[in-house]
């Protein structure tokens, strides 16, 4: 059997989700389970609707209308017929915000996040599992929570891998000999039976958790990419594509904040020799990126941009060597608020880390540092990771103020101004 995954972009309106139909009619004497995203910008768009919510912000309902006319006009485009029960199940779906916004928030920001924006994978598979049985193929919609199970690290949830393989393995093969699998990616559930999300990108790992559990010949992640780039094409305009990637190359590119992938995604399958593809949803014929067990050697620059740091210097407040008690101190401070460290760089007096900017961590952060440590920070930084680099990358790619510059033999880091 086989795992695809289909992200936002490609079921962003009607034609993407005629498009998928195509792509999996094709495939149809595979045993398939499909992981699905929510639909296009739906998360950031359900994220901006649980920030004004949570913060009681005026333009809660504005937001909601929006993302439900967004889905509306994509099943009139589907459905010619306003009575198919699609219409009644998104619109049910739906209602689970509606009740939760129609109260004032009590809980954690994190938990409040996880309950609002897994509605958008809900919606989506639902609209997808409908119109692939509109259209002939025999599907069957699966939720993910009842499969996926998690901790209760809202936001980031953990897997239990031993429950979840156990479901899954419980009746999912039984299903996929008789209909293809539809599920969502992104979210899971926790002991208490409540939604928890995966991470942003999280779809690529829930794929990675089914075929690890399946034992799959492999996964397919279609993308609006022609495959593996070795530089994101909306930022470089010279992109090379890869044809093939090792494991052990492309566990470095999602470390280091490579976005194609998620960085969970392939020690699952690596630990199962399971080969990932990554290929173009418009064209499916094309070969697109294997990333498999190899050595590979690659002589092209990769270069990773990750946008939204900041840097946050930290010294002693009586001007003492930063020791292994400090930092022991520290990394427990970026536990505490799931803050994960994208580089850093230690001296004699001072420790500095850039990570993705978070207004609501750093400022947890700060309060559990500002005793012990002088703080100071900058803000509206990218940081460009250069994999494989030489003088001529690092030429072409660094132009500007450098305010934290890190290299090891392989890899070249520089946190810059985002201008």
């Amino acid at each position: 059997m086989q795992v695809f995954k289909f992200g936002g972009a490609s079921v962003k309106d009607a034609e993407g989700i005629k498009n998928l139909t195509a792509i999996v009619k094709s495939n149809s004497s595979e045993k398939l389970l499909i992981v699905i995203s929510a639909m296009g910008k739906t998360t950031n768009a359900l994220e901006k609707l649980t920030n004004s919510y949570f913060y009681q912000q005026n333009d809660v309902n504005e937001i909601f209308d929006e993302i439900k006319t967004y889905h509306f006009e994509i099943l009139h485009q589907l459905f010619e017929n306003p009575n198919h029960p699609v219409f009644n199940e998104i619109n049910n779906t739906f209602v689970e915000i509606d009740w939760i916004i129609e109260d004032e928030p009590v809980d954690g920001y994190d938990f409040i996040y996880d309950q609002i924006v897994s509605i958008g994978e809900l919606v989506s598979t639902r609209i997808v599992s409908h119109y692939l049985n509109f259209a002939g193929i025999n599907s069957l919609w699966l939720d993910a929570r009842s499969y996926i199970q998690t901790d209760n690290t809202y936001r980031e949830g953990k897997i239990d891998w031993d429950k979840t393989a156990q479901l899954i393995q419980k009746n999912i093969p039984q299903i996929l000999q008789h209909q293809i699998g539809i599920t969502q990616g992104f979210i899971g559930n926790t002991s208490e039976n409540f939604t928890t999300t995966l991470g942003r990108e999280g779809s690529d790992f829930t794929a990675a958790i089914f075929a690890s559990c399946l034992n799959a010949q492999a996964v397919t992640v279609w993308k609006d990419v022609p495959g593996i780039l070795n530089a994101d094409p909306k930022l470089f305009s010279d992109c090379i594509k890869f044809d093939e990637l090792s494991y052990e190359e492309a566990i470095e590119m999602t470390y280091y904040g490579a976005t194609v992938i998620h960085p969970k995604t392939i020690k699952p399958l690596q630990n199962k020799h399971i080969p990932l593809y990554v290929k173009p949803f418009l064209t499916p014929s094309e070969n697109g990126t294997i990333i498999k067990e190899a050595v590979i050697e690659i002589l092209t620059p990769i270069i990773i941009v990750k946008k939204n740091q900041i840097l946050v210097t930290l010294s002693t407040r009586d001007l003492s060597f930063i020791t292994e008690n400090h930092l022991r101190d520290i990394f427990k401070a970026f536990a505490d608020v799931n803050i994960k460290v994208n580089t850093l760089q230690i001296s004699a007096l001072s420790f500095s880390a850039s990570f993705d900017f978070d207004d609501n961590k750093f400022e947890h952060f700060q309060n559990e540092m500002k005793n012990d440590f002088k703080i100071r920070f900058n803000t509206d930084l990218k940081l460009i990771t250069i994999r494989h680099a030489n003088d001529e990358s690092i030429q072409k790619y660094i132009k500007t103020k450098i305010y934290l510059e890190q290299r090891s033999r392989n890899t070249a880091q520089f946190v810059l101004k985002d201008e």
